[in-house]
């Protein structure tokens, strides 16, 4: 039997962009990580009044990102990914989700963290509390990054099609997720759990008799 949880918005309040974007500005280019902001920037009034989708702007900016470290080695990608999770995601992670994940872990079940996310970042976390990780994979050519993932953001569809394929027919017992992108991932379990979650969540959830935990 199997948890499966989403990362971002789930078992931390902490975001990839930025997280990654701190790292970028101390490690990296400021200047040239500042232009790209700017740019993403403007299309989020788009995004709030519903011209873009929500889950693809976000998708398409940690996908953008990635350019910033093209060239970076195995040992760039997980000093940064380890980098990420100690200054942005476990310093806001939420405590009562990671609890759930601690009683099912003790109980025995197998939990995954699944994420569009980077890989090495969810692996990272994952880590810590003692789950799999299933995230994007970045890209690599000759032993360095080349600025891209290696397919499409797992998120929605992609991510449901990444955890099937993870167990292998194991049933999930439960799924813990915060928007509505989440959706067709709680669907697969026995018990869905919205966790703070968004108000498209929360409303399906309530209409279905989904369990909220906030």
């Amino acid at each position: 039997m199997a948890v499966v949880s989403d990362l971002e918005g789930t078992l931390t309040t902490g975001a990839t962009w930025r997280g990654f974007g701190k790292y970028l500005q101390t490690f990296r280019s400021r200047p040239r990580y500042w232009a790209f902001l700017v740019l993403r920037l403007m299309g989020v009034p788009l995004v709030k009044l519903g011209v873009f989708d929500e889950q693809t702007y976000r998708s398409a900016w940690i996908s953008a990102m990635l350019l910033q470290f093209k060239g970076a080695t195995p040992a760039d990608v997980a000093r940064m990914a380890e980098w990420v999770v100690e200054h942005e995601m476990w310093p806001r992670r939420r405590e009562d989700a990671l609890a759930e994940i601690a009683r099912h872990r003790a109980a025995g079940q197998r939990v995954i963290v699944a994420s569009g996310t980077y890989q090495p970042l969810v692996e990272a976390f994952a880590r810590r509390i003692g789950a799999e990780a299933l995230g994007t994979p970045l890209e690599f050519a000759d032993g360095r990054t080349t600025g891209y993932t290696d397919g499409p953001i797992r998120v929605r569809q992609e991510k449901v099609d990444q955890v099937l394929a993870a167990l292998d027919g194991e049933e999930i017992v439960a799924a813990y997720g915060d928007t509505a992108s989440d959706v067709p991932l709680l669907e697969l379990a026995r018990e869905p759990v919205a966790v703070y979650p968004s108000p498209a969540l929360r409303q399906i959830a309530t209409a279905r008799g989904w369990r909220i935990l906030e």
